[in-house]
This record gives structure tokens, C-alpha cells and sequence, in this order.
């Protein structure tokens, strides 16, 4: 039977939905056994941006965790919980312009992958507003790029940065020879070496940084934060623990 008309209107219609759906997460709730112990909070970053996150744990350390895309903050509160209860001060948050509603949150601006950076440095003061005396930034994907970025102009009042299969460059944030040449962090870059060039990134990034760097390429296709859910999660959250606690200790 031939569709009418108004069927491919109604598949245009539906299209946009799922695409609007998807790009705000949908508003999923999260389980409450991940939620415990933190608290939503809200900050600003230079350019006037309101960023929406979550607080894990208490203590002196802080540890940064920036999200990869098409995910936001919640992909990473598993490992949030868990470094919470080994003593760190535990900070997620959505990019500007992620808006997934619920426990998720929603941050204001626009999706502007070029400047997230910004949101990283702002992340890493509302921690020391805090009272962090320590800051380590762990990133997924384009978290672990604008990490890096953050990591150049922050200097050493960065601890430690880890990057899970983090690209040279996207949409205008590049993690390029000038700016790695900034990173005086001990840095631990993770990539799977099936996962399409973030193997040859990590390699190129870990060159090019100026403090210690440790590339681990493993086994597999998995990308940023899928990497602490696959066949390899295991080892995978042993090396972000170990990088942490060598150089960032609570």
C-alpha cells in the first residue's frame, strides 16, 4: 500500500524527535544507587556559561571527570562513586550546551566543542573553590582533548590528566604540538587499538606532551567511557586508579 501524503511528513516529524531526543539525552533517569553520597551543582565559566554537574565525595583532591560525545555527566558516575569512596572530591558536569534533564542536568549555551576547554578550567576552580588543594582532569573522547588543552594553560596547578581515547583534534579543539608542549602533568593516555585512529592520537599526544607520559594502547574497539564498561574494564579502571593514586594521591 502506498503511504499517503502525509506519511513522510509524519517520518520527517519523528526523525527530528528522535534526533532531538538523543542530542538531550532524553531526560533518562538514573539509578538512585549512583547518586549516592553527591549532590547537583551549578558554576560558571569565564565567558558567562552556567554549567551544571554533580559533587562526589569529600576531601582535599579533586578529580575532574569530563564527558565524550554524544554521552554527558552521568556516563561518568559510576567511577565518580567509586573514587568518592576512596577519598578523592569528585566532580562531574555537562559540557555547555548538554542539556539531558533529570538527574542528568542541563547546562546553558550553545554546543560549542572549540571552547569546552573553558568549561574544564572552570571546573578545576569550583574545586579549588571547594577546597581542593589538588586537581586531576580525566577525560573521555573530546573530554580528554579539552583536558589536555586545560591541562597546557593551567600548568602546575594541574596534578595529574588522563585521557581516554582523546582525538588530536575535533571541531575546532586541537590538542596540538604548542599546546602539548604546555602539559607538564603526568599524563596517562588509554586507547583501544581497534577503536578507528585513537590509537595513532594517543601515541601522537603522549609525544608530544612535556611532563611524563604513559600511552596504553589495549585490545578492542571500545571508545572514552566504554572503555571502563567492556571485556577490558577491569584493567582499564587499574590503570586510571594506579595514575591517580601515584601522582594524586587523597
Amino acid at each position: 500500500m502506498r503511504a499517503g501524503p502525509a506519511a513522510p511528513r509524519r517520518a520527517v516529524a519523528a526523525a527530528a524527535a528522535a534526533a532531538l531526543l538523543a542530542a538531550c539525552g532524553g531526560g533518562a533517569e538514573v539509578p538512585p544507587r549512583l547518586l549516592e553520597g553527591s549532590r547537583p551543582v551549578s558554576f560558571r565559566t569565564d565567558d558567562g556559561v552556567r554549567l551544571a554537574g554533580r559533587l562526589f565525595g569529600e576531601g582535599r583532591t579533586g578529580v575532574v571527570l569530563a564527558h565524550m560525545l554524544p554521552a554527558d555527566q552521568s556516563s561518568w558516575f559510576p567511577f565518580a562513586r567509586e573514587l568518592a569512596q576512596r577519598g578523592y572530591l569528585v566532580l562531574t558536569f555537562d559540557f555547555r550546551g548538554y542539556c539531558p534533564g533529570g538527574d542528568a542536568g542541563c547546562s546553558e549555551g550553545e554546543r560549542e566543542i572549540a571552547e569546552i576547554w573553558r568549561d574544564v578550567e572552570a571546573a578545576v576552580a569550583f574545586l579549588r573553590a571547594r577546597g581542593a588543594s589538588r586537581v586531576a582532569l580525566v577525560g573521555a573522547s573530546m573530554g580528554g582533548t579539552a583536558s589536555l588543552v586545560a591541562a597546557s594553560h593551567l600548568g602546575e596547578a594541574v596534578a595529574a590528566v588522563v585521557a581516554l581515547s582523546a582525538p588530536v583534534e575535533i571541531e575546532g579543539l586541537a590538542a596540538e604540538r604548542d599546546v602539548l608542549a604546555g602539559v607538564v602533568a603526568p599524563t596517562l593516555l588509554v586507547a583501544g587499538e581497534r577503536d578507528g585512529t585513537a590509537a595513532e592520537a594517543a601515541e601522537a599526544l603522549g609525544a608530544g606532551v612535556a611532563g611524563p607520559a604513559r600511552v596504553e594502547i589495549l585490545p578492542g574497539g571500545e571508545h572514552g567511557t566504554e572503555l571502563l564498561r567492556g571485556e577490558l574494564a577491569g584493567r582499564v579502571r587499574a590503570l586510571l586508579l594506579e595514575h591517580l593514586e601515584r601522582y594524586a594521591a587523597p
